[in-house]
């Protein structure tokens, strides 16, 4: 399972749909450069999205945040925490926690380490005590293999929670979500298209 977030989902929302749209507004100015990149999963690409540009942003996290904690009422409303791998997930996941006690249903935000802690348990996950079995939501900023997300997936559970969707903010089309929605459904407010044209002869 599959889904955008499209301006159209939001209608019946419009003030979801204004602050949608001021964050792609963000998103295109201060996160995404069309220029050649050496992306970290060793590709190559014609267009670069840093949203922790966005995302450290006082008024970029708490459009995030807001954005996040309504989309998972929807999509995962069990969800009792939310989080993903260090450190892109790191912010999005405290502006949805913030944002989700603001509205009066509180979400613990986790971390993911990419290497173990090298002292004490050696945990790779750090939460505030989540019980076993916990569902939550992996959260990530932008989608290109996948990989990062899967990994952030495969820690979240052996840690015992129960990862019952994944968030992102940008779905880069380049195959991420097929390996992704093998795991967990998959949500992003923002794909490609919303940056960039498809190139004559592209299927995605």
């Amino acid at each position: 399972m599959v889904a955008f977030v499209t301006m159209q989902s939001l209608a019946e929302r419009p003030a979801l749909a204004a602050k949608r749209a001021r964050l792609l507004e963000l998103l295109r100015s201060r996160a995404f450069q069309e220029r050649e990149v050496m992306l970290s999963s060793g590709r190559t690409s014609n267009f670069y999205i840093d949203c922790k540009q966005v995302s450290l942003d006082p008024e970029g996290a708490a459009l995030i945040g807001e954005l996040f904690h309504a989309v998972i009422d929807e999509v995962a409303p069990e969800a009792v925490a939310v989080g993903g791998l260090t450190l892109g997930a790191d912010p999005l996941a405290t502006a949805t926690s913030v944002m989700s006690f603001l509205a009066g249903r509180p979400r613990a935000a986790f971390l993911v380490r990419k290497e173990p802690k090298g002292h004490g348990t050696n945990q790779w996950l750090e939460s505030c005590r989540l019980p076993e079995g916990s569902p939550v939501v992996v959260l990530e900023d932008v989608i290109t293999t996948g990989a990062a997300t899967l990994k952030a997936i495969e820690r979240a559970r052996l840690a015992g929670l129960r990862v019952i969707h994944v968030l992102g903010l940008v779905d880069r089309l380049e195959g991420g979500r097929e390996a992704v929605v093998r795991e967990a459904p998959l949500t992003t407010l923002f794909t490609r298209r919303d940056f960039l044209p498809d190139p004559p002869g592209d299927p995605s």
